[in-house]
């Protein structure tokens, strides 16, 4: 497998980002050919589509006052934090954590690195229809290729960020290894293979975090399943079931000692 950053220039809204893509691509003596798969990093779409939110013009309610004096942040960051999350369960000192579209995220994807002063990126309204959005334009240039859409998120007791796909296009984004043998000959009961993710990480390895301008990278070889009719929904699994978050729901429930929880305004 193969895995290449796609440098460009800085993308602006309004942005074509396959057009983008394949300046990059080209400039960095790269060619997409059929069957490649293409990460494009969450802010790049968001910025593309004019995902921005300019600080200055949020009102902080009261409940981002009190959770910015709790956690240490811009109140008005809180106010967006808090419009963009679906659940809010708590934080540490200059983060939140949230549960957005199902991930459980810091800050629900709001971000101000590499965002415009004074400004922060929101996630693409919908991940899943930018994804298929994105392979549709490229298959307008005749190029059949898989998309992922990609952020970071940090993962329970891992110091750092690793990948995460908020939308995918054109593969499988999760392999269900339930049914068949080990070396050993017995029946693997649980395993489920996070295809989409494991891309998502190998991907941000070579697009960076920081000033490196390269907000694409081009995926080659991976073994995955390519195909039309895939969505991120797959990847997706009910808090409930859960191994990681029905065990922090259900201490929460029990014991004031617990992980917070609040629920945003306007939230069921």
């Amino acid at each position: 497998m193969e895995v290449h950053g796609i440098r460009t220039r800085l993308v602006k809204p309004g942005d074509d980002l396959v057009e983008v893509a394949l300046e990059g691509a080209g400039s960095s003596g790269l060619r997409i050919v059929d069957r490649d798969i293409l990460a494009f990093s969450a802010k790049a779409v968001a910025t593309a589509m004019n995902r921005i939110v300019r600080l200055s013009e949020v009102s902080p309610s009261r409940l981002a006052t009190d959770l910015s004096a709790r956690h240490s942040m811009d109140p008005a960051f809180v106010e967006v934090v808090i419009r963009e999350a679906d659940q809010i369960l708590g934080g540490v000192e200059h983060a939140i954590l949230t549960i957005k579209r199902g991930i459980l995220v810091a800050n629900a994807g709001v971000d101000q690195s590499n965002s415009p002063p004074g400004s922060v990126a929101l996630w693409p309204e919908d991940p899943q229809e930018a994804a298929e959005g994105l392979r549709r334009s490229f298959a307008r240039r005749g190029l059949d290729v898989g998309i992922l859409v990609i952020d970071s998120r940090t993962l329970p007791l891992r110091m750092g960020n690793s990948g995460v796909a908020i939308g995918i296009a054109g593969i499988k984004a999760v392999e269900d290894l339930r049914g068949r043998p080990d070396l050993y000959g017995r029946t693997l009961r649980l395993k489920r293979f996070m295809v989409a993710d494991n891309l998502a990480s190998a991907a941000q390895l070579v697009m960076g975090e920081s000033n490196e301008s390269r907000p694409v990278a081009l995926i080659r070889g991976a073994p995955v399943t390519y195909g039309s009719g895939y969505d991120i929904s797959e990847a997706y699994i009910p808090p409930e079931e859960c191994l990681i978050m029905h065990l922090l729901i259900g201490h929460a429930s029990g014991s004031t000692q617990g992980c917070e929880e609040v629920e945003r305004p306007g939230s069921a």
